[in-house]
This record gives C-alpha cells, structure tokens and sequence, in this order.
C-alpha cells in the first residue's frame, strides 16, 4: 500500500541494527490460509521458508496496548487530522473485534506502545522532529511503520503518516498501519487481493474479515486455540 516497515532487531551483543527485507510478495491467484498467513508474518512466499522472524507483542502487554495521537505537525491539516482521528477508533474497533488474544486501548495523553505522529513530511519526503531514531531521517510515502524486538517480542512500535494523505486513503491507511505495528509486516501483490487489507497496490479496505482477520487470530490466538504455526 505504497508504505515503508520498518524492522529493528535489537540483541544483547550487537545493539540496533536494521533488518533489510522485500515489504510485499506476489502471488497469482488465492493461497491458503497457512500460505497467506505465513506471507504476512514472516514474508514467506508460498511453500517457501521465512524472510523474516515472527514478532510478537508480549502476553503481559498485549492486552492493555495504548494507541493515540503522539504529535501533530503546523502543515497537518486539521480537516485531516479530524479525519485520522475518526480512524484510529473506527481501526481499534475492527482490531479488537477480530477476535484475536489482543485489546488497544485508545489513549490522549500519557505513555504509548504504538504512538502515531502526523509529520510535516508530504509524500516522498524526510520525517524530522519525532524524536525517534527509527522515524527521524528516514522517508516516507503514505505511512511508516517502525517496529523494535528483542527476540520474537516487540519492544516498541511507531507509526507516521504523511501530511498530504489523501482524505479518502486515511481510513484504510491507519488499519493497515496498526495492524503491521502488531507484527503482520508483509504485504500482498495480486489481483485476486485487492479486498485484502494487505494489497500492496490499494488503499480502500476499512474491514478486516477474511484471511485478514484470520492471520490476526492465528499471530494472537485466543487461550484454547491450537498453537500458531512457525517457521
């Protein structure tokens, strides 16, 4: 969805250091639901082995994530910001409503696992002035999503959104964005997903049903569900 991830593993030895994979896969028709969900968790093209780790929310965090608006930059509009507004909720809505082992909370004020930073960098552009080394200096198109993990555990998640998204993008582009700082990473290229809140070439989804759902269930599975897959 014309967007950028990015993945930061951090490790005792080494520290922070980026991890450099492809952001969607092509496929030519429908997979299944093992292929799909294994696609956007680990970028695994079908029946093929992982291109990156599984990364998780921990269990004592997952639920009780504080999402909200962390700063606004002077060139966002406010029509817009009215607007992204409206899609934070309506997105926490359809996350915890999926039925997955996972609640967002909607927060205003205080501390954040996965704060949103409406920037003053338009498409194409250069994010300055979040005060996070994983967003600022980097470019952005749409949106950007920076992810920190230690291990398969997430340790910090962050979202930017440019200040000239399209009005009618904006409630597509904050599911997609919340859903992937969750640890769903990889989108999907392919006629026959363009319903899907993964399609790389498309900003209209504002449900997430189907295998979308699905793959959220399986990465956060209820307590009773059979164990997720892995590599």
């Amino acid at each position: 969805m014309w967007r950028v991830v990015t993945l930061i593993l951090l490790t005792v030895v080494i520290g922070p250091r980026p991890v450099h994979a492809q952001e969607f896969i092509a496929v030519p028709d429908i997979i299944s639901d093992d292929a799909f969900y294994r696609l956007v968790a680990c970028g695994a093209a079908p029946g093929g082995d992982c291109a990156k780790p599984f990364i998780y929310w921990p269990e004592d965090r997952r639920l009780a994530l504080r999402v909200g608006i962390a700063a606004t930059g002077e060139s966002f509009a406010d029509y817009r910001y009215d607007l992204v507004d409206a899609a934070i909720d309506a997105a926490i809505d359809e996350i915890n409503g999926a039925g997955a082992h996972l609640f967002l909370e909607r927060v205003y004020e205080g501390d954040m696992d996965i704060p949103i930073f409406l920037v003053d960098a338009p498409q194409g552009g250069v994010i300055e002035g979040t005060g996070l080394s994983e967003l600022d200096g980097s470019s952005i198109a749409i949106g950007r999503v920076a992810i920190r993990s230690r291990g398969e555990d997430i340790v910090a998640a962050s979202i930017a959104i440019s200040h000239d998204i399209r009005r009618r993008e904006i409630a597509s582009v904050i599911l997609e964005e919340l859903v992937q700082s969750l640890g769903l990473v990889t989108d999907i290229a392919s006629p026959a997903y363009e319903r899907s809140i993964f399609a790389e070439n498309g900003n209209s989804m504002t449900r997430l049903q189907g295998q979308d759902a699905a793959a959220l269930r399986r990465h956060y599975p209820r307590p009773g569900v059979p164990v997720r897959g892995s590599e």
